[in-house]
């Protein structure tokens, strides 16, 4: 069982702080959802206290910027920290930095690919609160291709596009698979779902 402390909701309250003016794509859903939504999942699927409130914080230096590195060793420990930093595939300021949609679309690729060469490394502590992460925003997904009134549209909110977003959601269930993760099983069926309800006639990955 695991045991949740004092630090779990210092988290959580470090968490709703950071992240208050910031909404999920393409709604009015507080950001906050997220993030206990993937602390959630790595309880569920049997993470410690130290995943669970890197489940937390997993965005905050890449959606709320860089202070936050020292800042979440500083206050939480290496072992969240060094979660945390292995979830973060560029900050705030890097990704601010790109202006017109194709020095976008390149940095994006750019930050998918390495992040998915990362994963097929990381420590199992990492994989444990990254695969949560990418489940729960598969199931985000999932959620509005199911939604007539959303579709395949949804895919607008994205820097990838329709097919930079599947590929890359391939990519992660593929890696994923590899690595033996968790919550692979149920990843890859909501993956393929996605690419059902998106009209795609075969699963291509970013890597290929």
């Amino acid at each position: 069982m695991t045991i949740l402390t004092k630090r779990f909701t210092d988290a959580l309250d470090y968490a709703r702080v950071a992240h208050a003016a910031q909404v999920r794509k393409g709604s009015s859903i507080p950001y906050l959802y997220h993030l206990l939504g993937v602390a959630s999942l790595v309880i569920e699927i049997g993470g410690d206290e130290d995943q669970a409130i890197a489940g937390l914080l997993h965005d905050v230096i890449e959606d709320c910027g860089e202070p936050h590195r020292a800042l979440v060793r500083a206050q939480f420990g290496d072992a969240v920290a060094d979660i945390v930093e292995d979830c973060t595939d560029g900050s705030a300021e890097s990704k601010a930095s790109h202006t017109d949609i194709e020095a976008k679309r390149r940095d994006w690729m750019r930050r998918k690919l390495d992040y998915l060469a990362h994963l097929a490394k990381a420590p199992d502590a990492t994989l444990l609160v990254s695969g949560c992460d990418k489940l729960h925003n598969a199931r985000a997904i999932l959620n509005d291709l199911e939604n007539p009134e959303v579709g395949t549209r949804v895919f607008d909110r994205f820097t990838g596009g329709r097919e930079g977003t599947l590929g890359y959601y391939q990519s992660l269930s593929e890696v994923f698979s590899k690595r033996g993760a968790r919550m692979v099983v149920q990843l890859e069926a909501t993956v393929a779902r996605m690419h059902a309800l998106a009209g795609a006639t075969s699963r291509i990955s970013l890597t290929e």
